[in-house]
């Protein structure tokens, strides 16, 4: 792998001895990698935990560390089995899940401000209805193929790296967020069918709200530990 990669030129500098380089690792990698992570387990706090052992390994390894790969694929492929592996521990204990879990995961969002001349007051309600039945119907998606859209979609990464991330082929991952986009697709217009119909301000400010999440199904042509199979 060449080293023209920032992030491998950085990791090569901390196994060299220069520490702040991991730092400098960890400020650019953190945030992405706690959103990927908040994206498999579903819970903030255990994937805060799950981002700061993932550095710990990263750290661990720096003797042994070898550029065979882009970091940030190495890095997220070990934040995903580190995950997997959290939800087989938490689907062994069979806990129970409070109905207050979605009140909880709310209130980490930021809140609406409201300006003279913006959308009405149900127009931004329905935007949130419509956010929340988007974050739904994702949460919905097997767990391969919701990280092979979150990936593509928002992250950014091209479909050979997402590949050696969840240890498959490009072919693979292309008919992962192929499907993944397909199905919301699908439910979102089911949903969208129970909704109050003719509210031009309301659906324009629903698709504002979630136009992150929403985009990579209005664009079929997205950017390009093994456990689990291809068909997601």
């Amino acid at each position: 792998m060449q080293t023209s990669d920032p992030d491998i030129r950085l990791m090569l500098a901390f196994r060299d001895g220069d520490e702040s380089a991991f730092s400098d690792l960890y400020r650019r990698w953190a945030g992405p990698l706690l959103r990927y992570l908040e994206r498999i387990v579903r819970e903030r706090a255990t994937a805060e935990e799950l981002l700061q052992e993932t550095f710990i390994r990263v750290h661990g390894a720096r003797n042994r560390y070898s550029p065979d790969a882009r970091f940030s694929t190495w890095l997220f492929r070990i934040g995903r089995n580190l995950a997997l592996n959290e939800l087989d521990r938490a689907h062994r204990r069979m806990p129970h899940y409070s109905t207050d879990a979605a009140d909880s995961r709310d209130s980490s969002r930021p809140s609406l401000s409201l300006v003279s001349g913006g959308a009405p007051v149900d127009a931004i309600v329905e935007a949130r209805r419509e956010s929340d039945r988007m974050e739904a119907r994702l949460a919905e998606l097997p767990e391969r193929q919701r990280t092979a859209l979150w990936l593509a979609a928002v992250e950014g990464h091209p479909y050979a790296e997402i590949a050696e991330i969840l240890q498959t082929s490009s072919k693979s991952v292309k008919a992962l967020v192929h499907r993944a986009r397909a199905t919301l697709v699908e439910r979102m217009g089911d949903s969208g069918r129970t909704s109050r119909p003719g509210d031009r301000a309301g659906r324009a400010a629903a698709a504002g709200a979630s136009r992150s999440r929403v985009e990579v199904a209005a664009h079929p042509n997205g950017p390009e530990g093994s456990r689990g199979k291809e068909e997601g």
